[in-house]
């Protein structure tokens, strides 16, 4: 009996842990006049405007509509594990990235601007250093972006 206690009390420390490591959406996301969010301080993040030079990353570039890119873009996201579209309009995109392990949750969002630029912010939500699994992310964006 006490073991069967002691794996209930284990079990729902280890689901708390786990669920705990989602976060809480930020209430920054999204694009205010025309800009992402800066990054914070902590090296956990990524951004094509106006970002430090540790946090700096270039946008994903495309030819033709907004439209037609961001079609793209979507199509990119769904393909990728671990990525939820959380928001989908005609000139921002905002997706959640999970990790398979611990469930950490990244918010990337994406800026289509009229100029042939997409502008980019990845970010986790708790933690200080991701290993640059943000920036790594984006790269790997921008190259299934840049193959379709």
């Amino acid at each position: 009996m006490k073991s069967a206690h002691m794996k209930r009390l284990f079990l729902a420390s280890l689901a708390s842990l786990l669920t705990g490591c989602a976060g809480t959406r930020p209430a920054t996301l999204g694009a205010h006049d025309g800009r992402l969010a800066p990054c914070p301080s902590t090296p956990n993040c990524v951004c094509s405007q106006g970002a430090s030079a540790d946090h700096h990353i270039e946008p994903l570039r495309y030819q033709g509509t907004p439209i037609d890119a961001r079609e793209r873009l979507l199509a990119v996201l769904r393909a990728m594990r671990g990525a939820r579209i959380i928001t989908s309009e005609p000139a921002y995109v905002h997706a959640e990235f999970t990790s398979r392990l611990l469930r950490f949750v990244d918010d990337v969002e994406f800026l289509l601007t009229d100029e042939g630029l997409i502008h980019v912010r990845s970010a986790s939500r708790i933690g200080r250093s991701d290993f640059g699994v943000n920036r790594k992310r984006i790269e790997a964006v921008r190259s299934a972006f840049e193959a379709r």
